[in-house]
C-alpha cells in the first residue's frame, strides 16, 4: 500500500472516529435537553412561538436556527423534538435549513475571510431561501410525509400532547388515593404533586428522579433507533473526506468550467464539511483558481446537507420530503453561486 493511500486511510479513519464521538455526544445531549424542555414547557407554548399561522413563527424559527451552532446532523434531535411538540411545520423546516448555515461562528468566519459585503449577501440569501422554502412546503402540505412513529413516544408526562389523568398513587401508610391524585396538566403547568411520605414529609425527590430517568430512557431509545443510519452516513462522509483531494475539487470547479457551480453544489453533500471548516478551506480553493460562485455553492452544499443527515432524515420523513430537502439545498447553493458569480467575480 502506497504512503499516499495510507495517509488518506488515516485521515478517513480519524474523521470516522471524530464524527462518531462528536455526533453521538451531540445527539444524546441535545435529545436530553429537548426532553427536559418538553417536560417543563407545554406543547401549546412551543406551538404559539413557532406557529405557521403568521410570519412571527418563521422569524422565530430563523432566529432559533441562527443562534444554535449545530452542524447539519446535530439539528436532527432538535428537529425531532419540535415535530413531537407539534410546532408549525413551516417554521420547523425553516429551522432545519438555517441552523447549519447561520450562526454567530459562521458569520464571524465569513467576516474575517470574505468581508462585510459578501457576509451580508450570504446571510440574506440563506435566510430568504430558508423562510421561503419553509412557507412553500407548509402550503404544499409536506407535513403529511412525516413518518407516524416520529410523532409518537413523546418524552415527559404528556407535556407535548393532551393531558391524561395519572393513576392514583397511595403511600404505604394508609393515605387516601384522593390526596395524591393529580393530572398531567398540573405536572406540566404547575408545581409537582406532593406525595406524602410515611413520616409526614413531602417526598418530591423520588418524583424528580423518576422524571430524569424517564427522559434519559427515551433519549437512549431514540438514539438506538438512529444509530445504524448514523454509522452508515459517518462512514460515507469519512471516506469521501479522506479520499477526495482539494486539488480535484479546484480542477473541476474552476472559473473556466461553466458547470463549476452545480458541480460544487453536488460535490459538497458527500464531502460533509461543516461550515466552520469549509470556510477556511474556501480561501485555499480560491487561491487555487476556484471561482467565487463555486466556492459559495460548495459552502452551502457541504454545510447545508450531508449524506449522514439525509440518511437520518429518511428515518423521519418519507421520500418526497427528503427529496424536497435536497432540492432546496441544491437550489440555494446554485442560486447563491450564480449570484456571487455575477456580482463578486
Amino acid at each position: 500500500m502506497s504512503p499516499e493511500v495510507l495517509v488518506m486511510l488515516e485521515e478517513a479513519l480519524g474523521m470516522f472516529v471524530w464524527l462518531g464521538i462528536e455526533l453521538t455526544a451531540l445527539f444524546l445531549v441535545i435529545s436530553f435537553i429537548i426532553g427536559v424542555i418538553q417536560e417543563y414547557l407545554p406543547s401549546g407554548k412551543i406551538q404559539a412561538i413557532l406557529s405557521s399561522k403568521n410570519g412571527r413563527g418563521y422569524f422565530s424559527a430563523a432566529i432559533l436556527g441562527g443562534l444554535t451552532p449545530f452542524c447539519s446532523c446535530s439539528t436532527i434531535p432538535m428537529l425531532s423534538g419540535l415535530l413531537k411538540a407539534r410546532a408549525g411545520f413551516g417554521p420547523t423546516v425553516t429551522f432545519l435549513f438555517t441552523s447549519p448555515l447561520l450562526n454567530p461562528i459562521i458569520i464571524g468566519l465569513f467576516l474575517v475571510t470574505f468581508g462585510l459585503n459578501i457576509t451580508l449577501v450570504y446571510a440574506a440569501t440563506a435566510l430568504a431561501v430558508s423562510v421561503t422554502a419553509g412557507y412553500v412546503l407548509e402550503r404544499l402540505n409536506f407535513a403529511r410525509f412525516i413518518r407516524p412513529e416520529v410523532l409518537k413516544g413523546n418524552t415527559g408526562s404528556g407535556c407535548s400532547g393532551a393531558s391524561k389523568p395519572r393513576k392514583p398513587e397511595t403511600g404505604g401508610c394508609g393515605a387516601s388515593a384522593s390526596a395524591t391524585t393529580c393530572t398531567e396538566e398540573k405536572a406540566c403547568n404547575g408545581p409537582l404533586p406532593q406525595v406524602a411520605a410515611c413520616d409526614g414529609t413531602v417526598a418530591l425527590s423520588a418524583v424528580q428522579d423518576n422524571r430524569w430517568v424517564r427522559i434519559w430512557r427515551e433519549t437512549w431509545s431514540q438514539f438506538k433507533k438512529v444509530l445504524p443510519y448514523l454509522l452508515i452516513g459517518i462512514a460515507i462522509g469519512a471516506f469521501t473526506y479522506g479520499f477526495i483531494p482539494a486539488d480535484f475539487i479546484a480542477k473541476y470547479a474552476g472559473a473556466g468550467n461553466p458547470l463549476a457551480i452545480p458541480f460544487a453544489a453536488v460535490i459538497g453533500v458527500p464531502l460533509y464539511i461543516r461550515a466552520e471548516a469549509v470556510i477556511p478551506l474556501s480561501a485555499a480553493l480560491l487561491a487555487k483558481g476556484m471561482s467565487m460562485g463555486a466556492v459559495m455553492a460548495l459552502i452551502i452544499g457541504s454545510a447545508g446537507a450531508s449524506l449522514t443527515e439525509v440518511i437520518l432524515l429518511k428515518s423521519m420523513f418519507r421520500k418526497p420530503m427528503v427529496a424536497a430537502f435536497l432540492l432546496v439545498i441544491f437550489g440555494m447553493a446554485i442560486f447563491a453561486g450564480l449570484l456571487f458569480h455575477l456580482f463578486f467575480s
